[in-house]
């Protein structure tokens, strides 16, 4: 039964987390504006396309599942701290934290990268 709850979790968060880095290739230009806006590289910003496609590819299919854990993780810090810092400590109309859904797939990535694939997988760690 861990094996199914692992898959169930890695296709879960991996195809969410995809959609987000789909939805990123009509342009990146609000992120490498950010980065600028801070002075950073801009360059930086292609990282989402690590974090927000190829890690999730990589939990979806079990192939470096913990590094894909770790990359959308650090993904995520990146998110909060960048787009969702002004966030941290409001609530929204209707209560929730403001940036819940940030923390739930940094959550969920740091608790796929502990756990591992399980045996349904590419390559089981």
């Amino acid at each position: 039964m861990d094996d199914q709850a692992k898959l169930l979790l890695r296709i879960t968060v991996g195809f969410t987390m995809l959609f987000h880095g789909i939805a990123k290739f009509n342009g990146i230009g609000f992120i490498s504006g950010t980065l600028a806006g801070i002075g950073l590289p801009e360059i930086i910003a292609n990282g989402v396309y690590i974090g927000e496609v190829l890690a999730p590819l990589m939990v979806i299919v079990g192939l470096y599942t913990r590094i894909g854990g770790w990359l959308m993780a650090i993904n995520m810090l990146f998110a909060i701290g960048l787009m969702h810092s002004q966030q941290i400590f409001t609530l929204t109309e209707q209560g929730a934290w403001a940036v819940e859904l940030q923390v739930l797939y940094l959550s969920a990535a740091v608790v796929i990268a502990l756990l591992g694939s399980g045996k349904f997988a590419l390559k089981a760690d």
